[in-house]
């Protein structure tokens, strides 16, 4: 399922390839569709689709897929206020850590946040809100039965071609025994350069750096770099964002992936 995920994925970008010398329609709007979409709580209703394929992981070495779903849904509470909300919905392909076993594909644990965010911002746009886990996984390999709460925030500034900004949250698992119970944090730095010659291109460094908070200190923490590219397209009126970045794992678990593919298409629909 994973590997026809993939290959679609790779195949849309190859077929929209030509998109990366020659822009559909390039202009002001992909150049806006560009920017906005480097906003975490921007006003525009999108639906992601990334595909995360992480190589050397688990100690068996194998290859672990997370294909992410991850609706984008802001609300207007009134003129002042947004409610951005973000659900990232996994769909996990996990192979086996000891011989014999098999890989499982399945569902994993999915998560809600709604930042609240200035619907006119000055200077640096932001947002702040709770986040939920929801333990939805269909296998205890591919998540944790407990819920689990906690609180993220978002901050980005815009300066001519830049966009700069980071994500950051904490979980916390609620209820279930001290075996299963969990404290996970994650933070997202992004930095992007828009192509002004070339309007809807961009440049992307947004490595998702992690810490279990439980584990020993020398599994703690997985800290990748790399790079990435992404365009705006058009579909007929549907615009697309497309990107592909690679990352490797400068600090990670003993049994951590070493390194990550990462491809996402994703829907916009301005308004």
């Amino acid at each position: 399922m994973m590997g026809a995920i993939r290959s679609v994925c790779l195949r849309m970008l190859a077929v929209t390839g030509t998109a990366l010398a020659h822009p559909v329609g390039a202009g002001e709007d992909e150049a806006a569709l560009a920017k906005a979409v480097q906003n975490p709580v921007a006003d525009i209703i999108s639906v992601p689709f990334q595909n995360n394929t992480n190589f050397d992981a688990g100690p068996r070495e194998g290859t672990q897929n997370i294909l992410n779903i991850q609706p984008v849904v802001p609300i207007n509470l009134d003129a002042d206020w947004n409610l951005i909300t973000r659900t990232i919905v996994p769909i996990v392909t996990q192979p086996g850590a000891v011989p014999g076993q098999d890989s499982t594909t399945g569902l994993g644990d999915i998560q809600l946040t709604a930042f609240l965010s200035p619907a006119k911002p000055h200077g640096v746009t932001w947002g702040v809100g709770p986040i939920v886990q929801l333990p939805t996984s269909t296998s205890d390999r591919l998540g944790n039965d407990n819920w689990g709460l906690g609180a993220s925030a978002v901050a980005l500034r815009m300066d001519g071609p830049w966009v700069f900004g980071a994500l950051v949250n904490n979980v916390w698992s609620v209820g279930g025994g001290s075996d299963s119970s969990y404290n996970n944090f994650l933070l997202q730095p992004f930095v992007n350069y828009n192509f002004p010659e070339h309007p809807g291109r961009y440049l992307t460094f947004s490595p998702v750096v992690t810490a279990d908070w439980k584990a020993d200190s020398g599994d703690r923490w997985t800290v990748p770099l790399g790079l990435g590219i992404g365009q705006i397209i058009k579909i007929g009126k549907l615009p697309l964002n497309l990107q592909a970045s690679a990352y490797y794992n400068v600090e990670k678990p003993e049994y951590g992936p070493d390194w990550q593919l990462r491809i996402q298409v994703a829907l916009l629909f301005p308004k």
